[in-house]
């Protein structure tokens, strides 16, 4: 090195490390950050960001800077796109990626695209809850067909009080089972297969008061029986199931019209029916009880279905004091209850797509008033002209209708102890004037009680839904 050094062109330079001041930059056709291969350039420092350079990464990542509500995200961003310091420093003239993100930040206006709708959580099985609909109502077969064998006037008190005491204990049942179910399908099973004889022992031994232990005992046995069984298969999810047991009875039933099939069929073809729904729900329960159980598996306390058995008397009694005068109106809401299924299911769609779409409290709650206006009016239109059709009274069938919608739906968000309440109290209102004849008289009584239950209930249920907590 104490040589001279040769700066002549092909000389020792070549070998040497060159330095040279940039000069100006020709028209890029490269990204900035390929630098010139044949020497280090050694930058002179530049006053302020290149706001060139800067527009150019705003415009490129416009729309991922949009969405952004902090110049932290832009700085995340800019990170996972490989920028470093160095980087930023040499060719956005910005000291560090804060201060770039910072500038994309304020540059990029704000943009906020909608999600993509989701999948509604709650949409409803249409098939299965028509079916369901119609198994309610199929059992009503048996007595079209055993009607001549029996007599109505004396057989009705016991059967009466049977199946009101199996509504009761049915809908107890079947909440206690759906909590299980929560646990695994084995406890279900067992909690119906211990409490479903126990139910239609019960209520045949009720049924055996009224009718001094006589002849009629055995029919409300087999009518205990049945819904018992019908009620765990369709805890169960089983209803096709259940469907081909009572086809017997849809046999019979659609001969009437054109073929007498005698004492023998008449009474023969409802004992198949239950026979077959006995054997099937064995079957069922057997296949429930083989699944793995749950070890330390807790078990609900027995109050908690308590409420849910107190609105089946009551819901029965109100459907009794309807059918005294109306008995075709019971066929009507027997066959409701499919659709009211159905619009418990779409209302608590709606109601999440109403809490995504609001974004205030009050928003909320004018949003679930006008669903469960929708709702309600959907389940009471089809009502009227099929009340029409069959000479009920449209003024006590609706309020009843609403009542019992009303109920599910707050049954259906855990608020059994209002409705039930509710509904007991316009139950012991009209009963009250139907067994002591007070006034108003019966034809004034039960769509009363039921104007005020429904309203009742139509405000809790505003209470209650309208606000976003339960729908969450």
């Amino acid at each position: 090195m104490s040589g001279p050094m040769s700066l002549e062109p092909g000389g020792a330079e070549q070998d040497t490390l060159a330095i040279r001041l940039a000069g100006p930059r020709p028209p890029r056709r490269r990204p900035r950050w390929a630098l010139d291969d044949t020497t280090l350039a050694i930058r002179l420092p530049r006053q302020g960001p290149d706001e060139e350079a800067v527009s150019e990464l705003a415009a490129e990542l416009a729309d991922r800077i949009g969405p952004a509500v902090h110049p932290y995200e832009v700085a995340a961003l800019l990170e996972a796109e490989g920028l470093s310091a160095s980087l930023i420093n040499e060719r956005y003239g910005h000291p560090n990626l804060f201060s770039l993100a910072s500038a994309l930040y304020e540059r990029v206006p704000r943009t906020f695209p909608e999600p993509a709708p989701a999948a509604d959580p709650w949409r409803p099985d249409t098939l299965r809850c028509l079916l369901r609909g119609v198994l309610f109502a199929l059992p009503g077969l048996a007595y079209l067909l055993t009607a001549p064998l029996w007599n109505a006037g004396g057989y009705a008190p016991a059967l009466i009080v049977a199946g009101l005491v199996s509504w009761a204990w049915g809908q107890a049942l079947g909440h206690r089972a759906h909590l299980r179910m929560t646990t695994g399908r084995r406890e279900a099973g067992r909690t119906l297969l211990l409490g479903a004889p126990v139910g239609a022992g019960v209520a045949t031994a009720v049924a055996a008061l009224p009718a001094d232990g006589g002849p009629v005992t055995l029919v409300a046995a087999a009518q205990s029986a049945y819904l018992a069984a019908a009620g765990v298969l369709l805890v169960l999810g089983r209803e096709r199931l259940l469907l081909a047991a009572l086809s017997p009875l849809l046999t019979g039933a659609a001969v009437l019209p054109w073929w007498e099939p005698g004492p023998a069929l008449r009474a023969g073809l409802p004992l198949l029916a239950l026979l077959a729904t006995l054997g099937i729900t064995g079957w069922v329960l057997r296949g429930a009880l083989t699944v793995p159980a749950v070890t330390d598996a807790t078990r609900p306390r027995l109050l908690w279905s308590l409420p849910y058995g107190l609105f089946g008397l009551a819901a029965g009694v109100l459907v009794l004091l309807e059918g005294r005068e109306e008995p075709y109106a019971v066929i009507v809401l027997t066959l409701s209850m499919g659709p009211a299924e159905w619009l418990l299911y779409r209302y608590r769609g709606l109601s999440v797509a109403a809490l995504r779409a609001t974004a205030t409290p009050a928003g909320f709650l004018l949003r679930s008033a006008g669903v469960l206006g929708l709702c309600l009016f959907a389940y009471l239109a089809p009502l009227l002209p099929a009340a029409l059709l069959t000479g009920a009274d449209p003024a006590a069938l609706l309020p009843l209708a609403a009542v019992l919608w009303t109920a599910l739906l707050l049954q259906a968000f855990g608020a059994a102890w209002s409705s039930a309440g509710i509904c007991l109290a316009a139950a012991g209102a009209a009963g009250s004037v139907a067994l002591f004849h007070l006034p108003p008289g019966d034809a004034l009584a039960l769509p009363l009680a039921c104007g005020a239950a429904a309203l009742c209930l139509a405000a809790c249920a505003l209470w209650l839904l309208g606000r976003p907590a339960p729908h969450a």
